[in-house]
């Protein structure tokens, strides 16, 4: 029988995780990796989100270490992480189709100043401000062109946004217009009204949406953070919104999460924020998800989200 250990959240998550592969994957042995019946030479697989650095290593006859989300760079921050076992990000249908519709909703609230709306409810004021611009008018640019990004750029080609795709390195996507490298970044950004970041979070990405980036947007334009909060200079955005080049934001990720109180984030006009919650699919569909992840692996067939450092975003 194949052992899948799970090391993701508190006891309660572990018997939530092992009543959903009980009736998806009846086969699979669900242990907590905490039991005291726990072996970690006998464990095949093992489910993890934030373990402490170290306690992976223990398991030393892993066929692959499975991420219960889709960012992986906190574990690979382990300086004791068996780089050796395959590790496979959390994917799944359900998972991509919350960002795509995540994606598009922020675009759209964007172009339809919603934010605007929004506030002259709260203070009970009739305006009829119209925004008479379409998505066929509205150039969108993803920044960072993976599994999730690739999903995103389809779904807003298809809703009828021109739609540019950036990465480290190319990838072709129908309908999109890709863009590769540092000697393509400023040529990507020069025509982009909605800048949307999907990126990992690496050595590279942080901080790269700084003002110098933002500076390179056509005046006007706006931005959507559904990748990570390291990502973004958070005082070249509140400068870039109030001098007038940006002209509004939806951010779903932070450095500092929970967001502190004191951030003026919270209340900025043209930001609207959202509590890390664009893409988390139900725990019957991840639990779907890994279960045909550890099925393809036991056939010798490499799972679509395997963790790859070499291809970049």
């Amino acid at each position: 029988m194949v052992t899948l250990a799970v090391a993701e959240g508190e006891y309660p998550a572990f018997q939530s995780w092992k009543d959903e592969f009980s009736a998806i994957a009846p086969d699979l042995d669900i242990i907590w990796w905490e039991d005291a019946q726990c072996i970690p030479d006998r464990v095949d697989y093992l489910l993890v989100w934030k373990p402490a650095h170290g306690a992976v290593a223990r398991f030393r006859n892993l066929k692959a270490i499975l991420c219960a989300g889709a960012g992986v760079d906190h574990l690979l921050a382990d300086p004791h992480w068996p780089h050796d076992v395959p590790l496979v990000r959390m994917g799944g249908r359900e998972t991509a189709a919350l960002m795509e519709e995540y994606v598009t909703w922020a675009c759209l609230s964007l172009l339809r100043e919603t934010r605007t709306w929004a506030r002259q409810q709260e203070r009970r004021i009739f305006h009829r401000k119209l925004v008479t611009r379409t998505a066929a008018t509205t150039t969108v640019g993803i920044m960072g062109m993976g599994h999730l990004g690739g999903h995103v750029a389809r779904r807003l080609h298809h809703f009828g946004f021109k739609v540019r795709g950036w990465s480290r390195t190319r990838r072709e996507v129908p309908g999109v217009r890709s863009f590769a490298g540092a000697g393509e970044l400023g040529e990507f950004l020069s025509q982009v009204d909605i800048l949307v970041s999907l990126l990992p979070n690496t050595a590279q990405t942080r901080d790269m949406i700084d003002a110098t980036l933002l500076s390179q947007l056509p005046r006007g334009a706006m931005l959507v953070n559904a990748g990570r909060g390291e990502q973004v200079c958070e005082v070249s955005l509140l400068a870039a919104l109030d001098n007038g080049h940006l002209t509004g934001a939806v951010l779903d990720v932070f450095r500092e999460e929970p967001l502190p109180m004191a951030s003026r984030l919270w209340e900025h006009p043209m930001v609207t924020v959202t509590p890390h919650a664009a893409s988390e699919a139900s725990r019957t569909e991840q639990a779907a998800y890994l279960a045909e992840v550890i099925h393809e692996i036991e056939h010798g067939v490499p799972p679509a989200l395997l963790y790859d450092a070499g291809r970049g975003y």
